[in-house]
């Protein structure tokens, strides 16, 4: 049986909402600062040259000699991991950050079969590059998917499997929600704006909440899809978006075989397609306080850690928090 950890936070202030400009980016986010040096990966894949944008932070604390990989979400960058690439670094480990392919500092093409085992593979052949046999693997969001993806593929090269808020804990097309096709998700890519992104944020992610420090995520994936490669980087989340939804992880949740860390924020609502889903599937899914211990009984050697009252980001949201429970689970497992 999993152990179940109950984290209580407290303190928490509802702040009003504030209007974002945004800038406008590049279509490999030129412009935007990230935290720590961007490095590039070139390789071939399904006959284009493609570029993967990725961090590399050695250990500034005692290095352990282990790595972590950090997997980002759909509406994040490598660049939103800024305060675990800091907390993972102090506490001696070095930290892999890439962007994935469609995503961020990282190639756009035109034509790709995204596919979660793509996505593995791209980064195992970074991780080959940077000689990291094995690694501790950590995805939020949808990175969550690509992360089970990626422990599923190389088990052998997966030391830990760390899961924040991961989407995909169930199968939304299995329970009702209906599909939206890549022209449709394009179409809806066109039109995103700051304030768009930032009310569904703070709707789905921050449970009404919100933090000054929240609106500079706000205006890098606005500044991006407004930038000059707007629909370049709309088309390829249209792509991306067919992907996470016909592509579920949770019928393999049980072959898992490594030790894996859940950490879930239980008032997290995040469901894909959920604005097209009729009521009745509307009202039962994204329900991250029963989908985080519905499948910490799935996964063999899971460690179940919830934070009461948080939601879909609880590593920006109350980081000191998340970090001491991260690392207390990283070094336990």
């Amino acid at each position: 049986m999993p152990l179940i950890r109950a984290v209580c936070i407290t303190g928490l202030l509802t702040l009003a909402a504030t209007p974002v400009f945004a800038a406008t980016y590049g279509p490999e986010l030129q412009g935007f600062d990230y935290p720590y040096p961007v490095e590039h990966f070139d390789f071939q894949s399904q006959g284009k040259n493609l570029q993967m944008g990725y961090m590399d932070i050695p250990a500034k604390g005692r290095a352990n000699g282990r790595s972590v990989v950090l997997m980002h979400g759909k509406n994040f960058c490598g660049a939103t991991w800024e305060g675990s690439i800091k907390a993972l670094s102090d506490a001696g480990y070095r930290v892999i950050a890439p962007d994935q392919i469609g995503f961020c500092t990282s190639s756009k093409p035109d034509h790709y079969q995204y596919s979660f085992q793509q996505l593995a593979i791209n980064t195992h052949q970074l991780l080959e590059k940077l000689g990291i046999q094995k690694a501790t693997i950590l995805g939020h969001s949808t990175g969550g998917m690509l992360a089970t993806r990626y422990a599923l593929l190389y088990p052998a090269q997966t030391e830990q499997l760390a899961l924040v808020n991961p989407i995909g804990l169930e199968d939304w097309k299995a329970l009702g929600v209906p599909y939206r096709s890549v022209d449709q998700w394009y179409e809806r890519e066109l039109k995103l704006s700051a304030e768009g992104i930032r009310k569904y944020e703070l709707d789905t992610y921050y449970v009404g909440r919100w933090k000054p420090e929240y609106d500079r995520w706000v205006d890098m994936l606005a500044g991006l899809n407004k930038g000059p490669g707007h629909t370049q980087v709309a088309w390829n989340s249209a792509l991306i978006y067919d992907m996470i939804f016909t592509q579920p992880v949770y019928y393999e949740f049980k072959d898992l075989q490594m030790p894996t860390l859940l950490l879930i924020g239980t008032a997290d609502t995040t469901a894909i397609g959920k604005d097209l889903a009729p009521p009745p599937v509307k009202a039962k899914i994204g329900n991250y306080a029963v989908l985080g211990k519905q499948v910490a009984k799935l996964i063999p050697h899971a460690t179940l850690v919830e934070f009461p009252g948080l939601g879909h980001a609880p590593q920006m949201e109350e980081p000191a928090q998340f970090h001491a429970a991260l690392l207390q689970g990283l070094s336990a497992l």
